[in-house]
């Protein structure tokens, strides 16, 4: 097994972690989901060609798994603000 196949894992549960704590910070309204606003109020420079990528399933919401899935893809960064 190669470093790369060792590290996925571990990989992935930071990312979420991140994702959890994340989510927590930034959905105002505490509804587990985070919307263009909540977004925008954290991240100003979001353009809304961004949120659209991330936003997966087009509900207008960014779930936690849609959340990770931006980040770990590099359409929104890591570190809030």
């Amino acid at each position: 097994m190669n470093m790369t196949r060792k590290l996925l894992p571990a990989l992935v549960i930071v990312t979420s972690a991140a994702a959890a704590f994340a989510m927590t910070e930034i959905d105002t309204d505490g509804d587990s989901l985070i919307s263009m606003e909540e977004m925008q109020a954290a991240y100003p420079e979001l353009t809304e060609a961004q949120f659209a990528q991330a936003d997966v399933d087009g509900d207008g919401a960014l779930s936690e798994e849609e959340l990770a899935g931006a980040r770990a893809a590099g359409i929104l960064p890591e570190d809030q603000g």
